[in-house]
């Protein structure tokens, strides 16, 4: 990991987890003192009046698109959004072209987030070959050689129960995460909505709730007999919730996420057959996306995750059935939390730095990320100014691509500056 030498770091007057206001002096990446009135000589001062300070966010789904789809992202502009987002820490999908499916690929893009250096890059290991669920990767090696802590086939399920019952004993000897996209292929074929009455209206083939239902309930019981850590990607559907809680309760070691858009957005916003609209799982029902934020605020799903999921215009912008599934999310992942979770009370800021920045490093195998507000701590921090409200506008976002689903809305809470070990990353809407 490239070091970077910065001199000590005062943030004056911030509140952690939004409770009392404290000075707060970062020397060498590292909290040295919490308090009042600290001194101010020789240091450079971050003026954090007002602010609520957390851990810097960590996200265990995002697509940077490198290699191969740098017409869309690339680790740069993706570490630039993360950065401006509040995250000090990403996990980048192995979905790229070529598939990061070997320690070569994976410790690519490791070195690529390192040299670009706005947030701490984690490559995820695919878990078979090319994607293709035929067989599977090197994970040892790629965990040992790349140091990869969490593999996926993201985008495609491990569908094949005999390849994901042996992932799962390879991931329980090697301490890793086997993190699935859970979605039966054959219950979705052809599938361009969620299975209802919005899609029913729309001539829209429907994806049932029942496809990412019973491949969570496979892998639950199969992560059981393992005794492996299984985490769920982007956690869609109410019925989906129950089968976790009831996996849970059991004592089987599985996590889950949810995403920004699943916490806000439902089928209802599929009127007009706008593709930005698309995603995969779908948007689905209003009760769904109650359930999302009464299973988040519960802790039944563990984290937020943006799913970041950036395409060039020529992907997007075009007839519904031939664009691409997926949404931005790096840059407005906080505003809607805040807006669905922390506004109506299901949430307060300690519930905040839960589900972006500590469960998810703990899910992660992160030890230097999530880490609490304290003296001694790695200073990775996000000041946010819980006051601030702006527009969300996808020409002016970081990412290269434009596709957010939010396009005009007014959201609330604003990233102040996000401190990666010491050194301010982003400030007041530029990085650097």
């Amino acid at each position: 990991m490239i070091k970077h030498s910065v001199p000590d770091l005062l943030i004056t007057g911030t509140r952690p987890y939004g409770e009392d206001a404290t000075d707060v002096l970062v020397r060498d990446g590292v909290i040295a003192e919490l308090g009042a009135d600290l001194d101010r000589a020789d240091r450079e001062v971050l003026d954090g009046a007002g602010t609520v300070l957390l851990p810097g966010f960590v996200d265990l789904h995002t697509h940077l698109r490198e290699p191969g789809g740098e017409e869309s992202e690339d680790i740069a502009t993706g570490s630039a959004a993360a950065a401006l987002g509040g995250y000090t820490a990403v996990f980048a999908m192995p979905n790229t072209d070529p598939v990061a499916d070997t320690d070569v690929l994976c410790a690519h893009v490791r070195r690529r987030g390192e040299q670009v250096g706005l947030v701490d890059v984690h490559p995820v290991g695919a878990v078979t070959v090319g994607l293709r669920g035929e067989r599977m990767a090197e994970l040892g090696t790629m965990a040992g050689d790349a140091g990869v802590r969490m593999f996926s086939d993201d985008g495609r399920c491990v569908h094949d129960p005999l390849i994901m019952r042996r992932a799962l004993e390879y991931a329980s000897a090697l301490d890793v995460v086997i993190a699935q996209h859970a979605e039966d292929p054959r219950l979705t074929a052809g599938a361009q909505a969620n299975e209802g009455v919005v899609a029913a209206r729309l001539g829209l083939a429907g994806w049932p709730a029942t496809a990412e239902e019973t491949i969570v309930a496979r892998d639950c019981a199969l992560a059981r007999e393992a005794g492996a850590a299984l985490h769920v990607c982007h956690i869609s559907a109410a019925r989906t919730v129950e089968v976790l809680r009831a996996a849970k309760a059991a004592g089987v070691r599985v996590t889950a996420e949810v995403t920004p858009h699943h916490l806000l957005l439902t089928d209802a916003a599929l009127t007009g057959y706008d593709p930005v609209n698309k995603v995969n799982p779908p948007l689905r029902t209003g009760a769904d996306t109650k359930a999302m934020r009464d299973a988040l605020a519960e802790g039944v799903i563990d984290v937020v995750a943006t799913d970041h999921a950036p395409h060039a215009a020529q992907y997007k912008d075009t007839e519904w059935a031939a664009a691409r599934p997926g949404m931005l999310g790096l840059q407005t992942a906080l505003s809607v939390l805040v807006h669905t979770m922390v506004e109506p009370g299901l949430l307060d800021w300690r519930g905040v730095a839960r589900v972006l920045s500590e469960r998810p490093a703990q899910i992660g195998r992160l030890t230097d990320q999530g880490r609490p507000i304290a003296v001694g701590e790695p200073a990775n921090l996000t000041l946010v100014d819980p006051e601030g409200v702006w527009t969300v506008r996808g020409a002016s976002l970081a990412s290269r691509a434009e596709n957010t689903p939010f396009e005009g809305m007014r959201l609330p809470a604003t990233v102040a500056a996000t401190v990666l070990r010491g050194r301010i990353t982003a400030r007041a809407g530029e990085v650097g």
